[in-house]
């Protein structure tokens, strides 16, 4: 069964290889943005497992995203994950999975 994952971060260069590397996983479908809106819009249109938040996202537009992800996907479990290599995007994903 394959995870989808929704990335929001703010730098497109590293939203760009965010989705590569969720992508290259089979067992994952990685969903890239780079906006609150696109964000949203996604959450409303389809099934998503995880939220990952990147870099980028200031604290109070942070906390509205929380907000608003928590309204349409009560249950969604959001992390964050602000760089290192792709092992460590692995286990905070599996983690948050778990």
């Amino acid at each position: 069964m394959q995870i989808t994952i929704l990335y929001i971060g703010r730098d497109p260069e590293i939203t760009i290889v965010m989705n590569r590397l969720l992508n290259a996983r089979p067992e994952w479908k990685g969903i890239c943005v780079c906006t609150d809106e696109e964000a949203m819009s996604i959450l409303k249109a389809q099934h998503v497992d995880l939220v990952l938040l990147g870099n980028g996202i200031n604290p109070n537009c942070e906390k509205a995203l929380r907000e608003n992800v928590n309204v349409l996907k009560p249950k969604i479990k959001i992390i964050q994950h602000y760089g290192g290599g792709s092992g460590l995007l692995y286990g905070e994903i599996m983690t948050a999975l778990g």
